[in-house]
Parts: C-alpha cells; sequence; structure tokens
C-alpha cells in the first residue's frame, strides 16, 4: 500500500531503516523527531500516523506527545490517527493506546500493520464525510455509538492448562470472553462469533498452535484479527506473520499480554462500529448502527408490511422474542449480532429498548419457526457467558399470525406466551 501525507517518527536514536522504508512507500513528507523536541515539532503538523521508533526514557516527554496528539485529533474533528510503537519485551508503549510492536520484528510487518491502522482512519474520515454531508442536507441520522469500543469488544481465548484460568481473568476483566480449550472449540466460535480478538494460550502442542494460526491464516475473513500467542517458541508464528498482519508473540505473562492485546482490539471493534454505522447511513438510518438489526421504527414499518403481505397472500408469519433474566449492554449487544449471523436474509429482527430480541420469520409457520428459534437459543446459550462466567439462557417465546389477528394482538401474544420449549 502506498503511503501518503506527513508521517512522524520519533526517537532519541536515527531510526534509518524505519525511515527508508517509509519513503520507499511513499510517506512525504517525514518527520523525524527526539523526545524532547516531539511535542514541539508534531504541535501545528496535520499527520497520518505517529511511529514510536524506540521507548521513552521521560515520562514528560510522553505525555507532552501525548496532549498534542489529542488536540491534533480533536482539530481533525475526532479523526484516527494511528499510534505505533516498537516497544522491548519488558517494557509498555509509552503513549496510551498505541500499537505494539516488537521492537526486534522486521520493519515490514510494522508497514503491514500500519497499512491496516490507515485502512481505519480511512473508514473513519468516510463516515464522518457521510454524516456531514447528511446533516447539510437536513437528514436525520443515527447516531455514530459512542463509548469504549472495548465495552462491546469479544476476545475468543483457546488454551488449557495451569496458566488459562489466570489467563481468562486477565482478559475477561477488561472485555467479553470467549473460552475454547481445544482448537475444535476454538474453531466453531470462529464460525458464529463476532470477535474482535484472539489469544492462543500456554498447554497446547506446537501442531495444534500450528492448526489454529493456519485457519485464522488461510480465511480472509480473519486476517485483519489482532492474534496474541502467549509463550512458545519465537520462531513458531514466523510463517504466519505475513498473511496475519496483527500476530504478535508474548512471553512476559498474562498482564503483559493483556497490556499489548487492548489496543488492537479496541481498535477492531472501532472498525466494526463504522463499519456497522456506514450500512446504516447507506440504508437512511433503517439500521441500528449498534447491533445491524433493523432500528426500532423501521422494524414496526417492516412488520405491518409483512403482516398484510402475509394475509394477502395467505402465507405463514411467526415472531419470535428472545428475552434474558440477566442482561446487561454488552450482553445484549452480543446476542443481538448473534442473531442477525444466524437469521435468513428474508427474516429481520430488532432489538428492544429492555434487551430483549423480536425476529420475524416470514412465510413460516409455527412448527418451522420453533426448530429455527430453537437453533438460534441454543447458540446464544453455548455461546455468550455472563461476567460470573456462567452460560445465559435465552428464553423463546413465539406466536404465528391467525386470520383474525393484528400487530398488536400478535406482540400482544408473543410477550404473554410461556417461554417455548
Amino acid at each position: 500500500m502506498a503511503l501518503q501525507g506527513a508521517f512522524a517518527v520519533v526517537a532519541d536514536s536515527p531510526a534509518r531503516d524505519l525511515v527508508e522504508a517509509l519513503r520507499a512507500a511513499g510517506a512525504h513528507p517525514i518527520i523525524e523527531a527526539r523526545w524532547a523536541d516531539a511535542a514541539t515539532a508534531l504541535a501545528a503538523t496535520e499527520l497520518e500516523a505517529v511511529i514510536v521508533a524506540e521507548p521513552c526514557a521521560d515520562c514528560a516527554h510522553a505525555v507532552a506527545l501525548q496532549t498534542v496528539l489529542a488536540e491534533r485529533r480533536e482539530a481533525a474533528g475526532g479523526l484516527y490517527m494511528p499510534v505505533i510503537a516498537r516497544t522491548r519485551d519488558d517494557g509498555a508503549a509509552a503513549l496510551p493506546d498505541a500499537l505494539v510492536i516488537a521492537a526486534s520484528a522486521p520493519v515490514e510487518r510494522l508497514l503491514r500493520r500500519l497499512s491496516l491502522a490507515l485502512r481505519m482512519r480511512t473508514l473513519h474520515g468516510t463516515v464522518l464525510r457521510r454524516m456531514r454531508t447528511l446533516v447539510s442536507r437536513g437528514e436525520l441520522l443515527p447516531e455514530l455509538p459512542a463509548g469504549d469500543p472495548l465495552d462491546e469488544a469479544s476476545v475468543l481465548v483457546a488454551g488449557r492448562g495451569r496458566s488459562y484460568p489466570g489467563l481468562t481473568v486477565a482478559v475477561g476483566e477488561r472485555v467479553g470472553l470467549v473460552g475454547a480449550l481445544s482448537a475444535e472449540s476454538a474453531a466453531r466460535a470462529l464460525s458464529v462469533r463476532d470477535l474482535d480478538g484472539v489469544v492462543i494460550g500456554e498447554g497446547f502442542s506446537p501442531r495444534v498452535i500450528d492448526a489454529l494460526l493456519t485457519v485464522l491464516a488461510e480465511d480472509v475473513r480473519f486476517r485483519e484479527l489482532p492474534v496474541m500467542v502467549l509463550g512458545g517458541n519465537p520462531t513458531a508464528i514466523e510463517p504466519y506473520a505475513i498473511e496475519i498482519a496483527n500476530l504478535e508473540r508474548i512471553a512476559e505473562g498474562p498482564q503483559r499480554l493483556v497490556e499489548c492485546l487492548l489496543p488492537y482490539v479496541r481498535l477492531h471493534a472501532f472498525g466494526e462500529r463504522l463499519k456497522r454505522m456506514l450500512k446504516s447511513l447507506d440504508a437512511r438510518g433503517m439500521l441500528d448502527p449498534d447491533t445491524g438489526l433493523l432500528a426500532h421504527e423501521a422494524f414496526w414499518r417492516d412488520l405491518n408490511r409483512a403482516v398484510g403481505d402475509a394475509e394477502k397472500r395467505g402465507v405463514g408469519l411467526t415472531i419470535a422474542r428472545f428475552s434474558f433474566a440477566r442482561s446487561d449492554r454488552r450482553l445484549s449487544l452480543d446476542a443481538a449480532r448473534l442473531v442477525g449471523r444466524l437469521m435468513r436474509q428474508v427474516d429481520f429482527a430488532c432489538r428492544e429498548a429492555d434487551h430483549s430480541i423480536f425476529a420475524v420469520f416470514t412465510e413460516t409457520d409455527l412448527r418451522a419457526a420453533h426448530v429455527v428459534a430453537r437453533r438460534i437459543a441454543s447458540v446464544l446459550k453455548n455461546t455468550m457467558l455472563a461476567p460470573d462466567r456462567k452460560h445465559i439462557e435465552a428464553a423463546v417465546t413465539l406466536a404465528t399470525l391467525k386470520p383474525s389477528d393484528s400487530v398488536d394482538s400478535l406482540i400482544a401474544r408473543v410477550v404473554g406466551e410461556v417461554a417455548a420449549g
């Protein structure tokens, strides 16, 4: 990928390999700054990205640079600006939320990560421009979801053995956790879940780790996921580093792994949020940017239309309601996105304010809808976990359209029915 725009390289020692690689990729201008001068040098510069080529010895310099970069982002309307930091094994990144990479990693690998981060910047810029354009036309817009993307992120942790409990606790304290004790269960989670990162812990043989990395490398859906491998042979990940750009090996333990992982997870979750927002804008707000399901008003409009069509054509229509005894925002969003993945193209759904989910199965009688709804509920139960690590039970109620039904009576029955099964 050709680089365009200004890039900053911060280091007290010349980073010739990095500067030459950036220049060869088309970056211009390239601003080289020492840590003591970085805040001043970059204060009035329109930057595409910042690369920290070596750690900072003085925390005050890092804080000053972080303040300047925050000011630059605010001046650009909040537009995301990548910060990539080379780090040694025993040190954290000088700047919060920097995307870390081992100092020993080839410069080509750093440029691949930079390229992915710049795609996110481009996507963010596209969403912001579309929103400004629609606002200028006086159109009502869905709001861009706010809050930390980590609050709705999910990470798959695969592993076993004595280190696995500590690893799952370290990850689960910060993001939604999907646990897997085998390569097979990890592959199942990859097939049905919207994930923002993968952690491969200890306890697996080299053959199993190779199998997991092969799955991630060969499927284009997973190549942009951040993937962290705890411990293991340093050379084991090298064959996969070309296809999995955000692949990193961490040898220092779960806490260090989480420190390195979270900025990548936050960025991936932010990118998924932007993609849903772009689809919502394309649909003129008919899609909910939080879940990807129909927005509330669009759902009720489509339900009225579907009921009228079913009555006119004499075909079946069944509505299901999935409700959860204990559900917070993260679990609710997780469930809604899972439902969206599992439904047919001709069906539609929405998430309600009480975290329940309505799903409409068109041209479907009660028996067939019951089979589909139970399958969805089973997937929800087997893949979603509450903060206390217990599985979430989805209560399912169904109602099929009768000749005497209106939308109100149909909804009244599905809300009041006893849970199916």
